[in-house]
């Protein structure tokens, strides 16, 4: 199995984060990166390459133009600006409020931005834009015959959705990658998340196509990260009416439970006729991960890995979340390995 990473993921190095009250060291750095390309070499996936450098024509199918055009810009407009830290959403577009764009990067920042957590700095579009170049590449290498690849992207992108970044998450890598196999052909696409949290910005952008299916294993926005989507009547919308389902699952949810959910998700996706999954990983389901209320361990994976590949269509892997502890590199070795049978 190939594996697409970018060296230029570490231009994107925020100093802080928001979380509890306090500004932190943010959780989603260029260690987690290390640590899942060094784990999955040490696994037997050494067959890792840079990304082609393609440009913006698919991410605009599933982007807004005028946001995209914001994220490019909106480090250079903080600096102009003269502001000192790092470019922090602090007002919002809220109910009953102008549907109007504010010109001014503080206005900007508020409109375009979901979850206030994530910080733009120095060499976010950059990365950004090399982790969408990684899922896109990846997606070519599978749609060109590989029964699966492995885009180690970062930043992650689940939580980007038309025209709005959060949760770590600038450019949405998977719905990138998915168009891209609409793009060369393909008639129908699933994604399956799998991240601990929510692919708010997937559901986003798919939630009126009828061309690909979404299905999101997640903890109940209730009680998670991103609390605003993701419960189980949200089903799609006029022609995608019938293409989303979520599976919401509450604190302390086992292995055990987790799976049924995978098992009904890849039925329905099979039902649908996808022609490629589009994986988006998230190894913050593991019991140990220090932002989520799962408890798989890291065998599970392996588990999960060889169920997605039993679906009998190509595979792409894109990389979301998993945070904070060295397991997150094995338990993404584990699901390259289940897949890789």
């Amino acid at each position: 199995m190939r594996v697409i990473f970018s060296e230029d993921h570490k231009l994107r190095n925020a100093r802080s984060e928001l979380y509890g009250g306090e500004l932190v060291a943010p959780f989603e750095a260029p260690f987690r990166a290390e640590w899942i390309l060094a784990a999955v070499k040490d696994a037997g996936f050494t067959d890792v390459s840079a990304p082609e450098r393609h440009g913006l024509e698919t991410a605009l199918k599933v982007h807004d133009a005028g946001y995209l055009s914001f994220l490019e810009g909106a480090w250079e407009k903080w600096k102009a600006a003269g502001y000192r830290g790092e470019a922090i959403a602090t007002s919002f577009p809220v109910r009953r409020t102008s549907p109007r764009i504010p010109t001014q990067i503080d206005g900007l920042l508020g409109y375009y931005c979901n979850a206030t957590e994530t910080a733009i700095s120095p060499g976010t579009w950059e990365a950004a834009v090399s982790s969408m170049q990684s899922a896109v590449t990846a997606a070519d290498i599978v749609a060109d015959g590989a029964k699966a690849a492995f885009a180690l992207c970062r930043p992650p992108g689940h939580h980007a959705g038309i025209d709005s970044f959060g949760g770590y998450c600038f450019i949405n890598n998977a719905a990138v990658a998915a168009q891209r196999f609409l793009d060369k052909g393909a008639k129908k696409v699933a994604v399956l998340d799998v991240d601990f949290h929510h692919g708010n910005g997937t559901q986003d952008i798919f939630y009126e196509r009828g061309d690909v299916y979404f299905a999101s294993l997640h903890g109940d926005p209730a009680e998670a990260f991103p609390h605003f989507l993701g419960y189980a009547e949200e089903t799609g919308k006029g022609a995608g009416e019938g293409t989303t389902q979520n599976y919401p699952m509450p604190p302390g949810t086992p292995f055990s439970v987790w799976e049924a959910a995978l098992t009904d998700a890849l039925k329905r996706i099979s039902a649908f006729g996808a022609e490629v999954i589009v994986l988006s990983l998230g190894v913050d389901t593991f019991e140990k991960d220090p932002i989520s209320f799962f408890k798989l361990t890291s065998p599970d994976y392996i588990t999960m890995g060889r169920a997605v590949a039993a679906s009998g269509v190509p595979v792409l892997v894109v990389m979301e979340g998993g945070y904070g502890v060295p397991e997150i590199g094995p338990n993404v070795a584990n699901t390259l390995k289940g897949i890789a049978g």
